[in-house]
């Protein structure tokens, strides 16, 4: 039956019959007129209208949707026009056609006209303006009428006389039941048009009926206002969005309904009831579950609208609606997790209500429901997307076995003697609300209905049902992966099964839900399921693994305390019995009775020697709530012997020990081998949710980001409370403690043992004896060792400081380890003396025993004996494995050779290039060893050790000239840390010549001498006769420490002996420049001339007899080479820069050379350098004699230098003057040499002079050089 059809037997029949909502609604559309003409139409107009699809543009900025229309025509009759005040929109016409074929203008005005008006008076008293009129053409009728007028105009006369400001009202269908194309396309436009008007009649109501119940809706606070009625009004929406296959549209429509309902609830459980609500607190009466095998569910939807319905009952009708819409939605397994979330929800709400709900009759009804849902999904779905689709479907298998188990407990059915009479009632009256089953599900043999009856009714029944569904659940559970959710399954089916008598069944699933919980340190349910596991052990007389969850238990702080103590009697009642085997034990790990918490070593370093004590202290944290008599305590040790344990001194295995002796255990949670210790920190961040209109806050939370990291599951491979063959290690060194109470809480424990073996001794196990039982730690960890060493005597001698002194006293430390050696009374050490290094005896010096751990012991004087070889030092008495420190002074004597310059005997040149050699190691001190021979008392062999010393001082000299006379520096430098005082000064021809003097230039006071800081000495030479060709010099100075007190003992003054050769003035070089002619001054750019004069000082010498001297008829002449060189840039010298000259060996023989010169700055500016060397022609006999003139007049001179590394100051480096040795354009020819002078053979007046140079008048940039 049809709406339309329903509401015309209303009229009829005098009684109100209901409106059957099912998925055949469709819009109403009204049709007056000719009837039979729409009756012949009407095939084709049903199979049209919903082909095309059209969009439909909603208010509210709503997305537009396509859909395809429908409709449900209907003749008109005016009882169909909605009244005032109803709201029923599926009962709503939303369109009236008038349908005529009417041709005859007679019959236009006479029949159809009036019929139209009053067809239009009957729409416009009932506020309709929802109408379309159709005029259809008929070439039929058009033949048949002689009179009648084209058809236009009985359209006009209609559109003129009904549609004047609506002429698109009417409409005109040409000959619609022929197959032509003017027949389509006017069939087309009509379409449209229908399509047209009838959204619009959509949009319009439906925006109508939206505003009023949305009106409706705001007045939710006034009083009186019901939900009931509201819920209707809001449905009837949903009606015409499924009506229009909107679905999801209709959807939301019950899932604001849904959370409306939520919220007046939970505010009722917060204390703001709203009066309507009281409606849905009546008892529940009937628990028959969901019905989702039929559209609409009219029983409850009459009962919601009479406001007679339970919770139970809104619930129930409500998710039926829901899910018909999933399921058109194609989204079943959304169903599931709606159901899911609608049962526990409804079980919260009966509470917040206070709804008198009978014991049982909740999960009656949860189980009927869940069972009903999966019923509906497996209707909707093939086997294949249920398999994989698990996951979705699971909870609720898991929530029907869960209350399966409750309706099993409540009604007997679990018990050992069965239900009794009170269960069998109870039972009864949960039967008797279901009520009778339902027609839809009667001819089915697996219906809710039928298994919750079945699974009631006898032990054997319950406990098939029960078992099957909850294998199922564990089953659906491991395949997709939630291993803790089977597990929980699993722990239940255990506990039935104990009910049941069958402990060995359970305690499989203790088992596996203990291994799991332990992994992933759950304590609240380890402890739940120890519990349950100790009883089932029990039962199966498994003592041993009794005893060990006893044990756990009896240290669990999760229990109370008498639930401590009943677990922990247990144990001592076992561990006190007597039995026949008193030899047999039983071995427990240690960690549930008690932990190792720390270890102390005395001594601290735990090293001791052969024959040392040793004690141990343990500190146990005892498990047990009540004291423990122990019989014994034993740590059982492993002895090894390393290779070269021998080598090992007490110093050695010191380093590699911790310094105070405390080794800390770490902490360990009671039966958490595996314990969340080892799992990532938490990442937690702050969350906050704001509203996206005025950006305030709504709500603020926690979020972990790393949550798939601390709860991921852990599996192993074995039971960790399960013994895995405890055994305890059998061996020689065993350290025990017996008779002992073990109170609640922190022990302390003390081993001693006396060191007889050397090697290391490991801590491997830890055993604890009550009566039968044995509690071991397996395995002490971190590795505990201590170590017994047997030590040689040892003599170590060192300096008291960082380095040892050459000249004066300095103090050396002799520490004597006496190893395993006893010294008596009469052993000496034996040292050898040397004449470098004599041992300077204190009759102060004590000599100062130490124990082994450093402690002083005593103090004695130290007696030592000296001959000429041998120096005697009388040891004290010490017992073995003891220190002896004593000091000794000693200093060392350098000799006049070692402390000068290692080539002072070798010509000046050697010594300089020397000196070059070792600049870089000016800044380190000379180091020299000394080595001594000592004779120990333990051992036959001799000792020999070297001790370096470093010499402090460093010297150096120099030959300062000054035209003829002559000066000797010597410069000291103190390389040391310490500060020096010298005095007597003295510097000596060895050569004893009487001829020369040496005036010294120095101040006759002491003076002192800082560290890394120098002092120069200077004398002057003069001479009465012709000098010597060398100098032999020695130099000596006298120090002693600027620090110290006097001494008695004389030190032996520093010396320093060199060699000074060819030292007299020969030539005499003066440089002149002169400014440009006319003028006064030098200037920038101007050539300025500058003259080299070279005067011979001296007459022929043996130094001038060499390769370069010509003697022709009592003539003596030499060859020199003077070059002009500017190192600092501020002369340009133009021409040449150098050249040979021709030099009478003659007194005051001057020989001049000009040349022109640029100066490049303004400013004073020092003179250009002049260098002069020795020319000495080739050594081949068949070289090339060149033209002295010809080498003269060349510039570009190459000659091979045969300068010396340290004659930097002879060096040839003039700007482009003088190319390198083996240059390439004289490859072949026989290259001169040049040899350059001696220190002070060359004086040079000029050097440090400087002129002034201004600058010139057009320079824009001026430049000044400051020396």
């Amino acid at each position: 039956m049809d709406p339309a059809a329903a509401a015309a037997g209303e009229e009829e029949g005098g009684e109100k019959p209901p409106v059957i909502y099912t998925m055949e609604n469709k819009p109403i559309v009204t049709c007056a007129g000719d009837q039979n003409l729409f009756t012949s139409l009407y095939p084709t107009l049903s199979q049209q209208l919903p082909r095309e699809p059209m969009e439909w543009r909603r208010s509210y900025g709503r997305a537009p949707k396509m859909i395809h229309l429908e409709s449900n025509f209907v003749q008109f009759k005016e009882e169909l026009l909605p009244k005032e005040g109803n709201k029923a929109l599926l009962t709503f016409p939303f369109l009236h056609i008038y349908w005529t074929e009417c041709c005859d203008t007679e019959v236009y005005k006479t029949t159809v006209k009036d019929d139209i008006t009053k067809w239009q008076n009957v729409l416009k008293a009932h506020n309709s303006v929802d109408w379309l009129i159709v005029v259809v053409e008929s070439d039929a009728k058009k033949k048949n009428k002689t009179n009648i007028l084209p058809r236009t105009s009985i359209v006009d006369k209609i559109r003129n006389d009904f549609c004047n400001k609506q002429s698109d009202r009417c409409v005109v269908l040409s000959d619609p039941l022929k197959d032509s194309s003017r027949s389509q396309e006017s069939w087309n436009a009509f379409l449209t048009k229908l399509r047209t008007l009838l959204l619009m009649s959509f949009t319009k109501n439906l925006g109508k009926f939206e505003d009023d119940m949305r009106t409706l809706r705001e007045k939710r606070t006034e009083p009186g206002w019901s939900f009931c009625e509201y819920f209707m009004v809001q449905e009837e929406l949903a009606f015409v969005f499924e009506m229009l296959q909107q679905f999801e549209d209709a959807l939301v429509q019950y899932d604001e309904l849904d959370a409306l309902f939520s919220q007046y609830v939970v505010n009722f459980g917060a204390g703001d009831g709203a009066n309507w609500l009281t409606f849905f607190c009546q008892p529940v009466r009937s628990w028959n579950g969901l019905i989702l095998r039929k559209p609409i569910d009219m029983e409850k939807r009459e009962l919601i609208q009479n406001q007679e319905a339970t919770l139970l009952d809104l619930r129930s009708y409500l998710f039926s609606r829901q899910c018909t819409l999933l399921i058109f939605l194609q989204r079943p397994w959304e169903v599931s997790q709606r159901a899911l979330e609608l049962l526990h929800n409804c079980v919260q709400e009966l509470k917040l209500l206070e709804v008198s709900v009978p014991p049982g009759a909740l999960d009656c009804w949860v189980f009927l429901s869940c069972l009903e849902v999966l019923q509906r999904i497996e209707g909707c779905c093939d086997r294949a997307q249920i398999d994989a689709n698990v996951s979705h479907t699971v909870g609720l298998w898991s929530y029907a076995t869960e209350k399966l188990k409750s309706l099993g407990y409540l009604c007997g059915l679990v018990s050992e003697k069965g239900p009794n009479s009170e269960d069998l009632n109870r039972t009864v009256d949960l039967l008797a609300g279901l009520g009778a089953e339902r027609p839809e599900t009667a001819n089915a043999s697996q219906s809710p209905y039928k298994k919750l009856k079945e699974a009631l009714s006898s032990v054997e029944a319950f406990e098939k049902h029960y078992l099957d569904l909850s294998h199922a659940t564990i089953e659906m559970y491991t395949n997709i992966g939630r291993i803790r959710s089977a597990k929980l399954v699993g722990k239940d089916l255990a506990e039935f099964y104990m009910r049941k008598k069958g402990p060995q069944k359970a305690e499989v699933y203790l088992q596996g839900a203990l291994k799991t919980y332990l992994a992933e340190g759950w304590a609240l349910l380890v402890t739940h399921t120890r519990k349950q596991l100790a009883e089932c052990q029990k039962h199966l007389g498994q003592i041993e693994n009794y005893l060990q969850i006893s044990s756990l238990l009896a240290g669990d702080n999760h229990l109370t305390e008498d639930e401590r103590k009943r677990f922990c009697q247990e144990i001592l009642d076992f561990a006190n019995q007597q039995t026949e085997n008193q030899g047999q034990k039983i071995i427990l790990p240690m960690h549930s009775f008690a932990q190792l918490k720390t270890l102390h070593f005395d001594p601290p370093n735990a090293v001791v020697h052969v024959g040392g004590k040793l004690s141990i202290e343990l500190t146990l944290l005892s498990q047990m709530p009540i004291p423990i008599q122990v019989d014994q305590i034993a740590i059982h040790v492993h002895f090894s012997i390393e290779k070269n344990n021998y080598r090992k001194t007490a110093e050695w295995l010191t380093k590699h020990k911790i310094s105070n002796g405390v080794i800390n255990f770490p902490n360990e949670v009671v039966g958490f081998p595996w314990s969340r210790n080892n799992l990532p920190a938490l990442e937690l961040y702050e969350m906050y949710e704001r509203s996206p209109s005025d950006n305030s806050l709504n709500t603020a939370g926690i979020i972990c980001k790393n949550v798939h990291m601390l709860l991921r599951r852990q599996e192993s491979s074995s039971s960790l409370d399960k013994p895995s063959g405890l055994t305890l290690e059998d061996g020689a060194h065993v350290l025990k403690c017996h008779n002992l109470v073990l109170e609640p809480g922190v022990n302390k424990i003390t081993f001693s043992t006396q060191a007889k073996e050397p090697g290391t001794y490991t801590l491997r196990q830890l055993c604890t004896s009550v009566g039968k039982i044995q509690f071991v730690l397996l395995h002490i960890y971190p590795i505990v060792q201590y170590d017994v060493y047997s030590q040689e005597p040892q003599l170590k001698v060192e300096p008291t400081t960082d380095s040892l002194l050459a000249g004066i006293p300095q103090k050396v430390k002799f520490t004597v380890t006496t190893g395993h050696y006893s010294m008596k009374s009469g052993d000496t050490l034996q040292l050898s003396n040397a004449d470098a290094m004599p041992i300077l005896y204190n009759p102060e010096s004590k000599a100062v025993i130490y124990s082994n751990t450093r402690e002083k012991i005593s103090e004695s004087s130290l007696r030592i004996q000296s001959s000429e070889k041998i120096t005697s030092i009388n040891l004290p008495v010490a017992p073995a494995y003891h220190v002896i420190e004593f000091e000794l002074e000693v200093m060392y004597l350098p000799s006049a050779t070692e402390s000068a310059e290692e080539g002072e005997n070798t010509t000046n040149k050697e010594v300089q290039r020397k000196n070059k050699e070792k600049q870089k190691l000016d800044n380190c001190m000379a180091t020299v060893d000394q080595k001594v021979t000592i004779d120990c008392p333990w051992s036959i062999y001799s000792t020999i050790i070297a001790l370096t010393f470093c010499i402090p001082f460093n010297a150096k000299h120099s030959l300062l000239s000054a035209g003829k006379r002559k000066y000797v520096q010597v410069c000291i430098q103190n390389l040391s840390e310490l500060c020096f005082q010298l005095s007597d000064n003295n510097l000596k021809n060895t050569a004893d010549c009487t001829d020369l003097q040496l005036v010294p230039l120095n101040p006759e006071s002491q003076q002192v001498i800082y560290s890394k800081q120098s002092i120069f000495f200077v004398w002057e030479l003069k001479w009465t006769k012709e000098l010597p060709l060398s100098l032999q010099c020695l130099f000596s100075v006298s120090f002693c420490p600027a620090t110290s007190e006097k001494q008695s003992l004389t030190l032996k003054p520093f010396t320093y002996e060199f060699q000074v050769e060819n030292f007299f003035t020969l030539y005499h070089v003066k440089t002149e420049i002169f400014p440009p002619v006319g003028t006064e001054y030098c200037k920038t750019g101007s050539l300025c001339s500058l003259e080299v004069s070279i005067t011979r000082l001296v007459d022929l010498s043996e130094v001038d007899r060499d390769e370069a001297l010509t003697e022709s008829d009592g003539y003596c002449t030499t060859k020199l080479m003077y070059e002009v060189v500017d190192n600092s840039s501020n002369w340009a010298v133009c021409g040449k820069s150098s050249g040979v000259i021709s030099m009478p060996v003659a007194a005051q023989a001057t020989h001049k050379v000009h040349m022109e010169v640029m100066p490049l700055f303004a400013g004073y500016l020092p003179f250009p350098d002049v260098r002069l060397f020795k020319y000495l022609p080739h050594h081949s006999a068949h070289s090339m004699q060149l033209d002295a003139d010809s080498w003269i007049e060349n510039d570009n001179l190459s000659v091979d230098k045969n300068v010396d590394d340290q004659a930097d100051s002879s060096s040839i480096r003039s700007r482009g003057s003088l190319h390198s040795a083996a240059s390439g354009e004289h490859k072949g020819l026989p290259m001169p040499r040049l040899q350059s002078f001696s220190s002070g053979q060359v004086f040079n007046c000029s050097t440090g002079m400087q002129i002034l140079v201004i600058p010139s008048k057009d320079d824009h940039v001026l430049e000044v050089n400051i020396t």
